[in-house]
């Protein structure tokens, strides 16, 4: 077995050089704008999967998949001849999913902002039902301000010069 660094070595070099093959040899009216996404190979370098996605409808995706596949031996070919691997992996061609799951969380947002958009409009001009402080104040917070009051109460007594205790005398 190989290495993991080596492995992912040799997929990156497979990626450049099937994806500049598709550019400058293949002449298949049937290869729509392709770009090669990922390309990754096994541990024991035998196997290639090549990710690639379709700018197009789904016609076009599936005559770009054809096109593919039958330019698949001159690609392995090309593979070969420019890794200098002592054995051509095999090349997979599989549609990337990435393009169908962006799609899938821009339809989520753009859900969540119409939710959004109806809560603001439904709130605007309400008030909250408890007012603007809606949580409760504890009763230690009031203490400490009568304990406060007793202690200034206090001091002013001893110095003699609060009118309570001029009052009380």
């Amino acid at each position: 077995m190989t290495d993991n660094a080596r492995a992912r070595k040799l997929a990156d070099r497979i990626q450049v050089v099937v994806a500049e093959t598709l550019d400058r040899r293949i002449k298949d009216p049937r290869l729509g704008f392709v770009t090669i996404t990922d390309a990754r190979v096994t541990g024991d370098l035998r196997e290639a999967t090549v990710f690639y996605t379709v700018y197009g409808d789904d016609e076009e995706r599936a005559a770009s998949a054809a096109a593919l596949e039958s330019a698949k031996g001159v690609l392995r070919s090309e593979v070969g001849r420019q890794t200098g691997v002592r054995f051509t992996p095999t090349l997979a061609f599989v549609p990337d999913a990435l393009p169908d799951n962006a799609r899938t969380i821009e339809d989520l947002l753009d859900r969540a902002r119409a939710k959004d958009a109806e809560v603001r409009e439904v709130s605007t001009g309400k008030t909250y039902a408890a007012g603007a402080d809606p949580y409760r104040k504890a009763d230690s917070d009031d203490s400490d301000d009568a304990d406060d009051d007793t202690a200034t109460a206090a001091a002013d007594g001893a110095d003699g010069d609060s009118t309570d205790g001029a009052a009380a005398e």
